[in-house]
């Protein structure tokens, strides 16, 4: 058993309950126990002093592209379309070796920020390029991170009104056929799982209208979740109305693509009516601040989203367009942003770190596991240090989390597992890791 005490927690229950000064009791893999003062049970734990810490559930990434680690820097003046077109070409050139060395940089970076649980949506493919999503799989399983990678797909390309080039767009059976077979190799349904599988076709401008529809066929048929890029920029709209005649979410409704087992990326063009059908069909939301403020997309509605009832979690998005990477810091962009679009009520700092947390684990199908500190619920903890100059005088320490800069983990657990310790890894070598991607960036380059 672990106890982690005196420290304040933000539980992020449904009853907002925080403690100004409580503890934490982990026994295996499970939060045992959540209380207010000192902890006066055994002895004999192993005991973590958190004064001067705020403990909250370790966040959720929601939207990724871990293999994007190995291409920051470029296209720094593109919109998204412009974006693409300049690095199709470089990821055609992705293998398993570059996969593993851009998942393993990036999942450390999410942990050393704060994340426990994290999403890849995996779309290209290059034909000889060796097995992918287990190169990803094996990264997050050397860091410690909980896992969902999306097995995504593109087989639209530009020759047939698509944007990618051949070079990087699958046969449709085929990638059905590999979805299918990564759902076997790799799925996990079972409680406390680190690993599962979402469907995950790209995007209405790289993917045909029949691989979405039998995507979410096979998805629902094997029991998982399906996520996509949907309504990012006004490009993307105006493309969904010229080929499709509607609006992303029309076309996306009329593929089956709604419901509360589809969670979307980005969501940054809605009307009422499309707000109105996310939050009806509770149809989750990646929020992706950052991403969307480096291609100049948008601000995404969030304040509407939430008030419809439809489930937000936030995202870093590919590092090849927000080449930071670190989670904890999406809290504060999140709430800059809603503030910009809505004013300075449009979002608190504790529904921030809600999007961050049990948001996320909506968007997953997890709320009864992840995203809250509650007894029965998995030990996914971020132990943040607010004792140092940054976050100095700040009386509310969920305040100081937020709006502070980015505050250093005394400690992140995972299933009860030390990932972080006093800021650094304890799982890889963090230098090893930046080797090993500047070799990767490299070889593209």
């Amino acid at each position: 058993m672990i106890v982690i005490e005196r420290c304040a927690i933000a539980t992020v229950d449904a009853a907002g309950t925080e403690h100004t000064e409580g503890h934490i009791v982990v026994a295996g893999d499970r939060i045992a126990a959540v209380g207010a003062g000192p902890y006066r049970g055994d002895a004999s734990v192993t005991r973590v002093d958190g004064r001067g810490c705020l403990a909250t559930p370790g966040l959720v990434n929601t939207h990724h592209h871990l293999y994007q680690w190995a291409t920051r820097g470029y296209a720094q003046q593109e919109i998204l379309f412009g974006w693409l077109r300049e690095l199709y070409p470089v990821w055609a050139r992705l293998d398993a070796g570059i996969v593993h060395a851009a998942a393993a940089a990036g999942l450390a970076q999410l942990a050393l920020t704060g994340c426990t649980t994290s999403t890849d949506h995996h779309y290209v493919f290059p034909r000889g390029g060796g097995d992918l999503l287990a190169a990803e799989i094996d990264a997050a399983t050397a860091v410690g991170l909980r896992f969902h990678p999306c097995r995504g797909s593109m087989d639209l390309s530009v020759k047939d009104g698509g944007l990618p080039p051949d070079s990087v767009v699958e046969d449709t059976d085929a990638a059905l056929a590999a979805t299918k077979d990564a759902i076997d190799r790799f799925h996990d349904p079972s409680p406390g799982a680190m690993v599962r599988i979402a469907v995950a076709p790209c995007s209405p401008f790289s993917v045909t209208p029949r691989l979405m529809r039998e995507a979410a066929d096979l998805a629902r048929g094997e029991g998982v979740r399906l996520h996509t890029h949907l309504a990012e920029t006004v490009e993307e709209e105006g493309y969904c109305r010229e080929v499709h005649g509607c609006t992303p979410v029309q076309y996306a409704e009329s593929l089956g693509w709604l419901g509360d087992d589809v969670w979307l990326a980005h969501t940054v063009h809605l009307d009422a009516e499309a707000i109105g059908r996310l939050g009806a069909t509770g149809t989750g939301v990646a929020h992706c601040p950052s991403s969307n403020g480096r291609l100049g997309a948008g601000i995404a509605p969030v304040r509407d989203l939430l008030d419809a009832g439809a489930p937000v979690g936030l995202g870093v998005d590919g590092a090849a367009s927000q080449e930071a990477g670190q989670l904890g810091a999406e809290l504060r962009q999140a709430l800059y942003l809603a503030r910009l679009r809505g004013g300075p009520a449009a979002l608190t700092a504790r529904e921030s770190l809600a999007l961050g947390t049990i948001g996320g684990a909506r968007c997953l199908g997890r709320a009864d596991e992840l995203g809250s500190l509650e007894p029965g619920k998995l030990a996914d903890i971020a132990l943040w240090d607010l004792s140092g100059l940054g976050h100095a005088g700040i009386a509310d320490p969920v305040a100081a989390l937020v709006l502070g800069p980015p505050a250093p983990l005394r400690l992140l657990l995972v299933g009860g597992r030390a990932v972080v310790q006093d800021g650094a890894l304890s799982t890889v070598d963090e230098a090893g890791l930046a080797t090993a991607l500047a070799r990767a960036a490299k070889e593209l380059r």
